[in-house]
């Protein structure tokens, strides 16, 4: 048995997932989602939105003044997103080595990008980069999770 198996619960950590209205429209919750299952990190909690403009605002405010905020935001309000909570042992670091890089030209083939986006500025998904940008994230779309 691997010695991973053996690890404290000290690793076990929360991360905001979100699937892209590009992901939702092309079908690809099931698989996304699969890959999280597979990996052995629970759901806690998903929901299908139509996100606001506020709502971006706030998730995406890091990017404010950057040259391709006005194109996320409009990318992001075109479709329901699926907006998720999961959980696991390094989930953040470990989501985000199963997502792949940001550029899909980076991206490796084996991740969702990698496998799924042949062209630029879809990318599927956003995952927490931090425990601190999770439970910023998580607090965003999910106020009920975050301990007050």
């Amino acid at each position: 048995m691997p010695i991973d198996h053996f690890r404290e619960d000290k690793d076990i950590e929360r991360t905001f997932l979100m699937i892209k209205p590009d992901g939702v429209e092309r079908g690809l919750v099931g698989e996304i989602i699969s890959r999280f299952e597979n990996k052995g990190f629970t759901l806690i909690r998903s929901e299908l939105f139509r996100p606001s403009r506020e709502t971006l605002e706030a998730h995406y405010a890091v990017h404010l003044g950057k040259p391709f905020y006005e194109g996320l935001l409009t990318c992001m309000l075109s479709g329901p997103v699926i907006a998720m909570v999961w959980e696991g042992n390094d989930v953040i670091a470990l989501s985000r080595k199963l997502i792949g890089a940001t550029n899909y030209l980076a991206a490796e083939p084996g991740t969702i990008r990698g496998d799924h986006v042949d062209s630029a500025p879809d990318n599927l998904i956003h995952g927490s980069d931090s425990p601190e940008n999770a439970e910023l994230e998580i607090g965003i779309w999910f106020p009920e999770l975050v301990a007050a």
